[in-house]
């Protein structure tokens, strides 16, 4: 068995909803983080919405007129983690526009490099958590795990989950039906993607960290800021 215990996880939770408890994201978002905690992975929560980050493509916004921002802090906690999960809901089938607002806040440091002239988000692993009652995950998925592809996260295989319900208005994940179940619990489709997700993500973690992440061969910006062209040519 692979020792996951020096692992920590990030979960993003960007949903609508001001209070975390009340969020149906946050309840498959608690489902995932709970397979990598049974494994000895470190475990925080940020709900974006109950914290002042205004939408901006710059590392502090308050640099830009605003008053307050709390990104710096929770970059702190990116820049820790070893893996990235955000947990969105579907709205219209995209992702919420709190979640397009992290996206931006971490486009925004993607001119940070690392000590090998690396994207500073070299080395991290990223994966998406869906929820809603509308027809949407995998059209979400591609445009999350893309986002945090460019900026510099490897992607696992089969690194994203979620629920939906019948098209239309109706249960929300975890809702509570007339006999006391609850909805979406009983999705072994949701259960099964979840749990997979979550493993794929320690395994790959696990892997890069051990080597020290990515080598530098061909992907230093600061060697091609120098003038190092790692074998490029223009066509003739």
């Amino acid at each position: 068995m692979s020792d996951f215990s020096s692992l920590t996880a990030l979960y993003f939770n960007t949903s609508l909803k001001r209070d975390s408890e009340q969020s149906h994201t946050r309840l498959l978002l608690g489902a995932c983080a709970n397979v990598m905690e049974k494994q000895g992975v470190g475990v925080e929560h940020v709900h974006l919405v109950g914290r002042n980050v205004p939408p901006g493509i710059y590392p502090d916004m308050t640099d830009h007129g605003w008053e307050q921002d709390d990104w710096p802090e929770i970059w702190e906690q990116v820049r820790a983690a070893d893996i990235v999960v955000v947990g969105t809901p579907l709205w219209l089938g995209e992702e919420s526009s709190v979640c397009r607002v992290l996206i931006e806040r971490l486009y925004a440091m993607s001119g940070d490099l690392n000590e090998k002239g690396q994207s500073i988000f070299y080395g991290k692993v990223g994966g998406c958590v869906v929820t809603g009652n509308e027809d949407g995950i995998k059209h979400v998925a591609m445009t999350v795990c893309y986002a945090l592809s460019h900026l510099g996260f490897t992607i696992p295989p089969q690194a994203d989950c979620g629920w939906i319900g019948e098209a239309g208005p109706g249960a929300s994940y975890g809702d509570e039906k007339e006999d006391g179940t609850r909805v979406g619990f009983d999705n072994d489709f949701t259960q099964r993607n979840a749990t997979i997700m979550s493993w794929n993500l320690m395994h790959l973690a696990r892997l890069l960290k051990d080597a020290g992440g990515l080598p530098n061969e061909g992907n230093d910006r600061s060697a091609w800021k120098a003038g190092e062209r790692f074998g490029f040519e223009n066509p003739r």
